[in-house]
């Protein structure tokens, strides 16, 4: 097989997988579920508390009306809180709420469990493989991030 097929089927693998998780983790949520964008905004957040709508559009690579968009949303919902920036009044700073914190760990640790009981339903060798794999995979995120940096 080509590298050009093993990298289009590698992609194909992981959004499938994370697709396939994110199905079967929807159902029992303890609140509406959270569009992909609002939840990888809330996962920046969490990640950087107090950073700047600007800077968690840089981050995401969206348009800074997108991400404002998406705040409003968010605090609407009562998971975001926005602060001034004391630097810059006209500039806020976001946070997480608790709720929001508490609906992250929730999913967290309800994914954590999926991948626990689906790795316990695979071969000694599949386990072995996928733990052989790890390192590869976050040197590949590694640089998909790096790359996502360079690009703006």
């Amino acid at each position: 097989m080509s590298d050009r097929d093993l990298a289009k089927e590698l992609g194909e693998a992981l959004v499938g997988v994370n697709r396939l998780a994110r199905r079967s983790l929807r159902g029992g949520l303890t609140g509406p579920p959270l569009p992909v964008a609002q939840a990888e905004l809330l996962r920046l957040v969490q990640s950087n508390p107090g950073i700047r709508v600007s800077s968690a559009a840089a981050e995401l690579r969206l348009a800074g009306n997108s991400v404002s968009t998406l705040v409003r949303q968010l605090t609407g919902r009562g998971l975001l809180s926005r602060v001034p920036d004391p630097q810059d009044r006209r500039a806020a700073l976001l946070r997480v709420t608790p709720e929001a914190g508490r609906r992250l760990r929730e999913w967290d640790d309800r994914r954590a469990a999926l991948y626990r009981e689906q790795w316990k339903r695979l071969s000694a060798q599949d386990r072995a493989a996928l733990t052989t794999a790890l390192p590869a995979l976050r040197a590949l995120a590694a640089l998909l991030h790096e790359e996502s940096h360079t690009r703006r």
